[in-house]
Protein backbone atom coordinates (compact mmCIF):
# COMPACT_ATOMS: atom_id res chain seq x y z
CA UNK A 1 0.00 0.00 0.00
CA UNK A 2 0.78 3.56 -0.52
CA UNK A 3 3.64 5.21 2.09
CA UNK A 4 3.16 8.40 2.45
CA UNK A 5 7.52 8.45 2.47
CA UNK A 6 7.55 6.44 -0.63
CA UNK A 7 7.83 9.36 -2.68
CA UNK A 8 10.73 10.90 -1.18
CA UNK A 9 11.82 7.51 -0.95
CA UNK A 10 12.59 6.12 -4.28
CA UNK A 11 15.92 4.60 -4.93
CA UNK A 12 16.06 3.32 -1.96
CA UNK A 13 17.60 5.09 1.55
CA UNK A 14 15.32 8.01 1.54
CA UNK A 15 16.31 9.00 -1.66
CA UNK A 16 15.15 11.96 -2.81
CA UNK A 17 15.55 14.23 -5.87
CA UNK A 18 19.06 15.36 -5.14
CA UNK A 19 20.03 12.02 -3.77
CA UNK A 20 18.57 10.44 -7.39
CA UNK A 21 20.82 12.96 -9.36
CA UNK A 22 24.15 11.93 -7.41
CA UNK A 23 23.13 7.93 -8.80
CA UNK A 24 22.85 9.68 -12.14
CA UNK A 25 26.11 11.23 -12.60
CA UNK A 26 27.65 8.14 -10.96
CA UNK A 27 25.44 6.39 -14.17
CA UNK A 28 27.29 8.90 -16.20
CA UNK A 29 30.82 8.15 -14.74
CA UNK A 30 30.54 4.74 -15.75
CA UNK A 31 28.73 5.38 -19.36
CA UNK A 32 25.93 2.43 -17.91
CA UNK A 33 23.17 2.02 -20.06
CA UNK A 34 20.94 1.52 -17.63
CA UNK A 35 17.12 2.73 -17.11
CA UNK A 36 17.20 4.39 -13.71
CA UNK A 37 16.51 7.96 -15.05
CA UNK A 38 13.00 7.03 -17.32
CA UNK A 39 12.34 4.11 -14.52
CA UNK A 40 12.43 5.94 -10.89
CA UNK A 41 13.42 9.62 -11.33
CA UNK A 42 10.52 10.35 -13.85
CA UNK A 43 7.70 7.35 -14.14
CA UNK A 44 7.92 6.01 -10.31
CA UNK A 45 8.30 9.12 -8.60
CA UNK A 46 5.30 10.19 -10.82
CA UNK A 47 3.66 7.72 -9.86
CA UNK A 48 4.29 7.59 -5.62
CA UNK A 49 3.52 11.12 -5.94
CA UNK A 50 -0.04 11.08 -8.33
CA UNK A 51 -1.08 7.69 -8.24
CA UNK A 52 -3.33 5.64 -6.25
CA UNK A 53 -2.11 2.83 -3.36
CA UNK A 54 -3.36 -0.07 -6.11
CA UNK A 55 -0.96 1.71 -9.06
CA UNK A 56 1.92 1.92 -6.45
CA UNK A 57 1.40 -1.81 -5.41
CA UNK A 58 1.38 -3.19 -9.27
CA UNK A 59 3.98 -0.81 -10.31
CA UNK A 60 5.92 1.14 -8.36
CA UNK A 61 7.02 -1.31 -5.58
CA UNK A 62 8.21 -4.37 -8.87
CA UNK A 63 10.22 -1.09 -10.18
CA UNK A 64 12.07 -0.80 -6.75
CA UNK A 65 12.62 -3.92 -6.60
CA UNK A 66 13.87 -4.20 -10.12
CA UNK A 67 11.50 -6.45 -11.38
CA UNK A 68 9.68 -3.90 -13.83
CA UNK A 69 11.07 -1.30 -15.74
CA UNK A 70 9.06 1.80 -16.93
CA UNK A 71 9.82 4.16 -19.72
CA UNK A 72 8.78 7.43 -20.67
CA UNK A 73 7.35 8.74 -23.79
CA UNK A 74 6.45 12.72 -23.90
CA UNK A 75 5.73 13.47 -27.45
CA UNK A 76 3.59 12.88 -30.59
CA UNK A 77 0.19 11.14 -28.59
CA UNK A 78 -3.38 11.94 -28.66
CA UNK A 79 -5.97 11.07 -26.08
CA UNK A 80 -10.00 10.35 -26.82
CA UNK A 81 -12.13 8.75 -23.65
CA UNK A 82 -9.34 7.37 -21.91
CA UNK A 83 -7.74 5.35 -25.13
CA UNK A 84 -4.05 6.90 -26.02
CA UNK A 85 -2.86 6.90 -30.25
CA UNK A 86 0.21 7.83 -31.15
CA UNK A 87 3.82 7.36 -32.09
CA UNK A 88 7.52 8.38 -30.59
CA UNK A 89 10.46 7.01 -31.53
CA UNK A 90 13.64 6.75 -29.64
CA UNK A 91 12.17 6.42 -26.67
CA UNK A 92 14.23 5.57 -24.06
CA UNK A 93 15.10 2.40 -22.86
CA UNK A 94 11.69 1.45 -24.51
CA UNK A 95 12.09 -1.96 -26.05
CA UNK A 96 11.87 -3.98 -22.60
CA UNK A 97 9.63 -1.56 -20.60
CA UNK A 98 6.64 -3.24 -18.85
CA UNK A 99 4.51 0.00 -18.74
CA UNK A 100 4.70 3.50 -20.51
CA UNK A 101 4.07 7.13 -18.73
CA UNK A 102 2.47 8.57 -22.46
CA UNK A 103 2.01 12.51 -22.48
CA UNK A 104 -1.13 13.42 -24.28
CA UNK A 105 -2.44 16.94 -24.76
CA UNK A 106 -2.57 18.25 -20.69
CA UNK A 107 -3.06 14.62 -19.30
CA UNK A 108 -0.30 11.92 -19.06
CA UNK A 109 -1.43 8.20 -19.03
CA UNK A 110 0.06 4.80 -17.98
CA UNK A 111 0.37 2.37 -20.54
CA UNK A 112 0.73 -1.40 -19.85
CA UNK A 113 3.13 -2.57 -22.28
CA UNK A 114 1.10 -6.07 -22.53
CA UNK A 115 -2.47 -4.13 -23.60
CA UNK A 116 -3.78 -4.61 -27.23
CA UNK A 117 -3.02 -1.70 -29.74
CA UNK A 118 0.53 -1.34 -28.13
CA UNK A 119 3.69 -1.93 -30.89
CA UNK A 120 7.18 -1.81 -29.40
CA UNK A 121 9.87 -1.94 -31.83
CA UNK A 122 13.56 -1.96 -30.61
CA UNK A 123 15.91 0.78 -31.60
CA UNK A 124 19.35 1.46 -30.48
CA UNK A 125 20.78 5.18 -29.66
CA UNK A 126 23.95 6.45 -31.12
CA UNK A 127 25.88 5.50 -27.50
CA UNK A 128 24.35 1.74 -28.26
CA UNK A 129 21.32 2.04 -25.62
CA UNK A 130 18.21 0.65 -25.85
CA UNK A 131 15.44 2.93 -27.14
CA UNK A 132 12.45 1.59 -28.90
CA UNK A 133 9.39 3.11 -31.67
CA UNK A 134 6.21 3.00 -29.69
CA UNK A 135 2.94 3.12 -31.73
CA UNK A 136 0.18 3.16 -30.01
CA UNK A 137 -3.85 2.53 -31.56
CA UNK A 138 -6.63 3.05 -29.05
CA UNK A 139 -4.70 1.76 -25.98
CA UNK A 140 -6.39 2.57 -22.48
CA UNK A 141 -4.53 4.17 -19.84
CA UNK A 142 -4.64 5.45 -16.69
CA UNK A 143 -4.85 9.05 -16.23
CA UNK A 144 -2.46 10.65 -13.65
CA UNK A 145 -3.57 14.07 -14.50
CA UNK A 146 -1.97 17.01 -16.01
CA UNK A 147 1.67 16.10 -14.85
CA UNK A 148 3.43 16.80 -18.61
CA UNK A 149 5.38 19.55 -17.07
CA UNK A 150 6.81 17.92 -13.51
CA UNK A 151 7.79 15.15 -15.69
CA UNK A 152 9.74 16.97 -18.43
CA UNK A 153 11.74 19.05 -15.48
CA UNK A 154 12.38 16.27 -13.28
CA UNK A 155 14.00 14.38 -16.18
CA UNK A 156 15.48 17.74 -18.03
CA UNK A 157 17.13 17.73 -14.37
CA UNK A 158 18.17 14.18 -14.29
CA UNK A 159 19.87 14.47 -18.05
CA UNK A 160 21.84 16.94 -16.45
CA UNK A 161 23.10 15.07 -13.60
CA UNK A 162 24.03 12.12 -15.61
CA UNK A 163 25.55 14.48 -18.48
CA UNK A 164 27.73 15.94 -15.60
CA UNK A 165 28.96 12.37 -14.78
CA UNK A 166 30.14 11.93 -18.54
CA UNK A 167 31.82 15.28 -18.90
CA UNK A 168 33.63 14.79 -15.47
CA UNK A 169 34.50 11.30 -16.24
CA UNK A 170 35.89 12.24 -19.89
CA UNK A 171 37.94 15.25 -18.61
CA UNK A 172 39.51 13.02 -16.05
CA UNK A 173 40.49 10.64 -18.66
CA UNK A 174 41.48 13.58 -21.04
CA UNK A 175 43.71 14.63 -18.30
CA UNK A 176 45.21 11.50 -17.65
CA UNK A 177 46.05 11.14 -21.61
CA UNK A 178 47.65 14.50 -21.96
CA UNK A 179 49.83 13.48 -19.01
CA UNK A 180 51.57 11.17 -20.36
CA UNK A 181 51.54 10.67 -24.30
CA UNK A 182 54.67 12.58 -25.68
CA UNK A 183 54.96 14.27 -28.76
CA UNK A 184 58.43 16.13 -29.97
CA UNK A 185 59.88 14.36 -26.28
CA UNK A 186 57.30 16.20 -23.86
CA UNK A 187 54.27 15.36 -23.07
CA UNK A 188 51.16 17.08 -24.67
CA UNK A 189 49.75 18.42 -21.39
CA UNK A 190 52.69 20.75 -21.46
CA UNK A 191 51.75 22.37 -24.49
CA UNK A 192 50.60 25.62 -23.72
CA UNK A 193 47.10 25.36 -26.53
CA UNK A 194 46.19 21.54 -24.26
CA UNK A 195 46.24 23.22 -20.86
CA UNK A 196 43.96 26.16 -22.07
CA UNK A 197 41.77 23.41 -23.57
CA UNK A 198 41.61 21.30 -20.46
CA UNK A 199 41.67 24.35 -18.16
CA UNK A 200 38.10 25.37 -20.39
CA UNK A 201 36.66 22.06 -20.32
CA UNK A 202 37.36 21.70 -16.38
CA UNK A 203 35.51 25.20 -15.98
CA UNK A 204 32.68 24.08 -18.15
CA UNK A 205 32.85 20.32 -16.30
CA UNK A 206 31.88 22.95 -13.13
CA UNK A 207 29.33 25.10 -14.43
CA UNK A 208 27.31 21.81 -15.59
CA UNK A 209 27.48 20.40 -11.89
CA UNK A 210 26.72 24.03 -9.99
CA UNK A 211 23.61 24.50 -12.12
CA UNK A 212 22.67 21.36 -12.02
CA UNK A 213 22.91 21.06 -8.29
CA UNK A 214 21.03 24.81 -8.03
CA UNK A 215 18.22 23.32 -10.46
CA UNK A 216 17.15 19.90 -8.73
CA UNK A 217 17.14 21.85 -5.38
CA UNK A 218 14.94 24.28 -6.73
CA UNK A 219 12.74 21.69 -7.86
CA UNK A 220 12.93 19.61 -4.53
CA UNK A 221 12.28 22.81 -3.10
CA UNK A 222 9.25 23.92 -5.64
CA UNK A 223 10.68 26.95 -5.16
CA UNK A 224 9.30 29.70 -8.03
CA UNK A 225 12.30 29.92 -10.21
CA UNK A 226 12.84 26.32 -10.30
CA UNK A 227 11.42 26.40 -14.15
CA UNK A 228 14.52 28.81 -15.09
CA UNK A 229 17.17 27.03 -13.26
CA UNK A 230 16.61 23.93 -15.17
CA UNK A 231 16.52 25.88 -18.36
CA UNK A 232 19.35 27.06 -17.10
CA UNK A 233 21.32 23.80 -16.34
CA UNK A 234 20.20 22.25 -19.07
CA UNK A 235 21.72 24.82 -21.31
CA UNK A 236 25.03 24.07 -19.59
CA UNK A 237 24.62 20.43 -20.10
CA UNK A 238 24.26 20.90 -23.83
CA UNK A 239 26.95 23.65 -24.42
CA UNK A 240 29.40 22.30 -22.19
CA UNK A 241 28.66 18.66 -22.71
CA UNK A 242 29.31 19.79 -26.79
CA UNK A 243 32.64 21.06 -25.96
CA UNK A 244 34.14 18.97 -23.35
CA UNK A 245 33.12 15.81 -25.26
CA UNK A 246 35.19 17.31 -28.86
CA UNK A 247 38.24 18.64 -26.38
CA UNK A 248 38.29 14.80 -25.40
CA UNK A 249 38.17 13.18 -28.86
CA UNK A 250 40.75 16.29 -30.34
CA UNK A 251 42.98 15.76 -27.47
CA UNK A 252 43.18 12.04 -27.51
CA UNK A 253 44.11 12.75 -31.72
CA UNK A 254 43.49 9.62 -33.62
CA UNK A 255 42.47 6.99 -30.73
CA UNK A 256 39.63 9.78 -29.94
CA UNK A 257 38.22 8.82 -33.30
CA UNK A 258 38.40 5.04 -32.26
CA UNK A 259 35.00 3.82 -32.11
CA UNK A 260 36.93 0.29 -29.89
CA UNK A 261 38.09 2.91 -27.46
CA UNK A 262 36.89 3.95 -23.80
CA UNK A 263 36.68 7.68 -24.94
CA UNK A 264 34.19 7.28 -27.57
CA UNK A 265 31.62 5.94 -25.19
CA UNK A 266 32.09 8.86 -23.71
CA UNK A 267 31.78 11.39 -26.35
CA UNK A 268 28.40 9.15 -27.78
CA UNK A 269 26.94 9.36 -24.38
CA UNK A 270 27.48 13.51 -24.37
CA UNK A 271 26.16 13.67 -27.51
CA UNK A 272 23.13 12.29 -26.81
CA UNK A 273 22.40 13.62 -23.51
CA UNK A 274 22.89 16.82 -25.35
CA UNK A 275 19.54 16.26 -27.16
CA UNK A 276 18.00 14.50 -24.68
CA UNK A 277 15.07 17.30 -23.80
CA UNK A 278 15.97 19.98 -25.43
CA UNK A 279 19.46 20.88 -26.85
CA UNK A 280 21.23 24.66 -26.12
CA UNK A 281 19.14 26.42 -28.33
CA UNK A 282 15.92 25.22 -27.36
CA UNK A 283 16.71 25.86 -23.51
CA UNK A 284 17.55 29.39 -24.26
CA UNK A 285 14.40 29.80 -25.82
CA UNK A 286 12.69 28.48 -23.13
CA UNK A 287 14.81 30.32 -20.80
CA UNK A 288 13.80 33.91 -22.48
CA UNK A 289 9.70 32.62 -22.80
CA UNK A 290 9.72 32.32 -18.84
CA UNK A 291 11.38 35.51 -18.28
CA UNK A 292 9.35 37.57 -20.65
CA UNK A 293 6.34 36.45 -18.24
CA UNK A 294 7.55 37.95 -15.42
CA UNK A 295 6.21 41.19 -14.16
Amino acid sequence: MLDAALPSSLGGGGFGLLEQCAVLTEIGRAVAAVPYLPSITMAASALAEFGTPELVDRWVLPVLRGERVLAVALSGFTASGGRVSGTQTAVPFGAFAHGFLVAAADEVFLVDAAAAGVSVRPQQTVDHADACLLELSEVPGVSLGDIGDWLRLRGTVGVCAQQLGVVERALELTAAYAAERKQFDHVIGGFQAVRQRLADAYLDVEAVRLTTLQAAWQLSSDAPAASEAVATAKFWAAEAGHRVAHTAVHVHGGVGIDVDHVVHRYFAAAKRLEFQLGAATHQLLTLGDLLARKP
